[in-house]
């Protein structure tokens, strides 16, 4: 009965258009041209994350001669959220945004011009150890957040482009 509910769930993903992003994983065009996006340092420590962040999931290690160009402005803030009758912060909002664009190196075209962002919030405690320290892991959590989030719209622009071209 399993075998016949898996099949029939195949045949009706594959009738809908459903096409893998990645297939054949790294010789795929999206793998490919993921891997060819350059991404130039972004100033701050959260740029800094961001940018590794980036260079994980893009693959860029490897890649020898790039093809577009990321660049990113980072809007990082920290707010006070809630705050006792004697004015101290007891609850502190990390927001973390990124507005980029996907550059085309061979022409100088903006393929992609996209925000992408997320927040958390943090508990402020008596140690303000303790308070710093969750404030960097929420910006470690976030520039990671934002990363990939960037990367699915890269992915999906970098294959409407491959299609345009007639590259499967």
């Amino acid at each position: 009965m399993r075998k016949l509910f898996a099949t029939i769930a195949l045949l009706a993903l594959s009738a809908c258009g459903l096409q893998p992003m990645y297939g054949g994983v790294g010789n795929s065009a999206v793998a490919q041209g993921l891997a060819g996006v350059q991404v130039p340092p972004i100033p701050d420590r959260g740029g800094w994350l961001l940018r590794g962040a980036l260079e994980d999931r893009l693959g860029v290690a490897g890649s020898a001669s790039p093809r577009f160009r990321l660049d990113v402005r980072i809007d990082d803030q920290l707010e006070a959220l809630g705050v006792l009758n004697d004015d101290t912060i007891s609850r502190e909002r990390r927001i973390f945004r990124a507005r980029y664009q996907l550059i085309d190196l061979s022409n100088g075209d903006i393929l992609l011009d996209a925000t992408a962002g997320a927040d958390a919030g943090i508990d402020v405690v008596s140690s303000e150890y303790a308070t710093i320290a969750a404030e960097q892991t929420a910006l470690e959590n976030l520039s990671r957040e934002v990363a990939d989030r960037m990367v699915t719209r890269i992915a999906l622009t970098i294959r409407e482009l491959e299609q345009q071209q007639g590259t499967p």
